[in-house]
């Protein structure tokens, strides 16, 4: 028995590309800034190309950029007139703001060494030129007294927020890819090639975490067909959120290595793999929501739950909901992470949901999408 057409569809493939964790470097490959420019305007990878390029030129006098839609260009953050000058150059957009990027890191960087508190998260926001922290509904009493003596030192360098759902990672309820010994539900992420090992896909960390045998969906484990195992060393979690399932049990043939599913009866070829950019519109595939389409609104977030701190995600105001976990985050043809987690639910409410970067993950298990 093979896997279903849906899981054959639910898995991607992205070759592999560069990582980012950092909100400036907002990066893909090239760093020619001259051939990152089309006539009709930048795409969201070529702005990212143009960013890597002008973040070393800038010499820390920067905060951050993003990809402006509307006039498909890149803004750059700057804190001298100086650096505008060469953003301009460069042809970029130059926004002047208060606290260059060092100074936010920095600020990211103490909230990241503080005792983590569950229902947590943190991000850097670039237009506000602050760190937003987002506290749950959870975060009450010692918790809340906790979060309020860490944000104090750091002044108005950091927002908080508040918000009535609770921060989670979406590990049950899904249908597409079933744990064999604890039945959680997860989606699969993206089909993988290792040189000399068996063909793979990458998922959540922490699903991964939670079984290390994954099987097709079925009321009972005798309706399910095994298809892979997690082998040693094949889980980051927490810190990172990504794992790998080895394919070839019983025989079973990996999914398409090229396509996402997007619940629709149709699919989305993917043919290569990058790092999100700040304000991009991206795809997000679950087995439980489906696709949604949304927008990429930070880059080196900190998710902060029961099960422990993850750091580097991308962030999204995507919805999702439990089993969507390990599932494709992607931009046209090219993927960009897999489902850790968030609040929110997909019945019309404000949502926000968290990536782990993918080539974080192909990087770290010397894999390549194809």
């Amino acid at each position: 028995m093979q896997p279903s057409a849906p899981l054959r569809r639910a898995a991607t493939l992205a070759a592999t590309a560069l990582a980012v964790v950092t909100a400036v470097a907002l990066t893909p490959h090239s760093t020619d800034a001259s051939a990152a420019q089309p006539a009709k305007g930048m795409t969201p990878a070529a702005a990212g190309q143009l960013a890597k390029s002008l973040t070393p030129q800038l010499h820390g006098e920067q905060a951050g950029s993003y990809y402006d839609r509307a006039t498909k260009k890149l803004v750059v953050n700057v804190t001298t007139p100086e650096a505008a000058a060469k953003v301009r150059k460069a042809g970029a957009a130059p926004r002047k703001v208060r606290y260059a990027d060092k100074t936010l890191a920095a600020t990211v960087a103490t909230l990241n060494a503080g005792k983590p508190i569950p229902g947590t998260a943190w991000v850097q926001d670039i237009r506000a030129n602050k760190v937003m922290v987002t506290a749950d509904r959870t975060v009450t009493g010692k918790k809340q007294d906790q979060l309020n003596t860490m944000l104090k030192p750091l002044g108005d360098k950091v927002r908080l927020e508040r918000t009535d759902s609770e921060l989670k990672m979406f590990i049950s309820g899904g249908e597409r890819i079933v744990g064999y010994n604890t039945n959680a539900y997860c989606t699969l992420g993206f089909s993988v090639k290792r040189s000399g090992k068996p063909d793979a896909f990458l998922t959540a960390g922490h699903c991964g975490d939670a079984d290390k045998v994954w099987r097709t969906p079925g009321n009972a484990r005798s309706e399910g067909k095994e298809i892979g195992v997690v082998p040693a060393g094949g889980v980051s979690f927490p810190d990172n959120d990504y794992a790998i399932a080895e394919y070839g049990i019983n025989d079973v043939p990996p999914p398409h290595p090229s396509e996402v599913n997007l619940y629709d009866g149709d699919t989305q070829e993917i043919t290569a793999a990058r790092d999100a950019v700040l304000n991009e519109a991206v795809t997000s595939s679950g087995a439980t929501t489906g696709r949604h389409d949304g927008t990429v609104t930070g880059l080196n977030a900190t998710l902060t739950v029961e099960g422990g701190q993850v750091t580097g995600l991308i962030q999204t105001d995507l919805c999702s909901d439990a089993g969507d976990s390990g599932g494709p985050l992607f931009s046209g043809t090219d993927a960009l992470g897999l489902l850790s987690g968030g609040t929110g639910d997909c019945k019309g409410g404000p949502a926000t949901t968290y990536f782990q970067p993918v080539v974080e993950a192909l990087t770290a298990f010397g894999a390549t999408v194809g």
